[in-house]
């Protein structure tokens, strides 16, 4: 039975993912989705994190699982851990499904301009929430704890110069109207990986697991 690992993306959790998790199994596979620690009933760790830690974390979910080879989708977030994942073990993936993947975070004159003027708003609480949410459009605020330096951890590590490492067959699935992983980012990203497929979903934003789970169920059947 072919088996699948779905890794959710940062604010999401296993449960966002039972009605992909139900159509996939219904077609035959195997299916894995855990909450990533920091996410749903996985709880956040203890000291903050950063992708490495989530991968290693990937690699000990795996080895508890018995799970030799199978395919890997990342979703956003999930993208990210999936990417270095599958750099660093090769070996364990017949195939990496990318979906709408983070970890392209190229400096912007906005991008800039924003972190400059983000300490004032840091002083008042609810122009710090206007700020967050209207205009980095991050989930920053949302955070506490050791999960609020995980957050900074992962969105300022770039991981654009690994794309072109990446040796294992990959499929990039984007949705043309996602506005949190640009469209341009999946482009990059077939450009960077060697022999890659990339499948691009018409009208679809970011969540592609909530907006057409049963596209991205058919993009994975028939690449898998």
């Amino acid at each position: 039975m072919p088996t699948i690992l779905i890794l959710h993306g940062w604010g999401s959790c296993a449960k966002n993912w039972e009605n992909v998790k139900g159509l996939l199994e219904v077609r035959g596979y195997k299916i894995f989705v855990p909450d990533l620690p920091g996410f749903g009933q996985e709880p956040p760790p203890a000291t903050p994190w950063n992708i490495d830690n989530y991968v290693e974390w990937v690699k000990d979910f795996t080895k508890k699982n018995n799970l030799d080879q199978f395919f890997l989708l990342g979703h956003s977030f999930g993208g990210t851990v999936a990417a270095k994942y599958s750099l660093r073990y090769p070996e364990k993936i017949e195939k990496l499904f990318l979906a709408a993947a983070a970890g392209i975070r190229k400096k912007t004159i906005k991008k800039e301009f924003l972190k400059n003027i983000s300490p004032f708003f840091r002083s008042f609480s609810l122009l710090k929430r206007i700020f967050y949410r209207f205009f980095v459009k991050s989930d920053y605020q949302y955070t506490s704890g050791a999960m609020r330096e995980t957050y900074l951890n992962i969105i300022n590590e770039d991981i654009s110069g690994l794309f072109s490492q990446i040796k294992v067959p990959t499929v990039i699935i984007w949705g043309d109207k996602d506005d949190i992983t640009p469209i341009a980012d999946a482009y990059f990203i077939n450009k960077e990986i060697k022999n890659s497929k990339l499948e691009i979903l018409s009208g679809i934003g970011h969540r592609i697991r909530a907006e057409a789970p049963e596209l991205l169920v058919e993009k994975i059947i028939k690449n898998a």
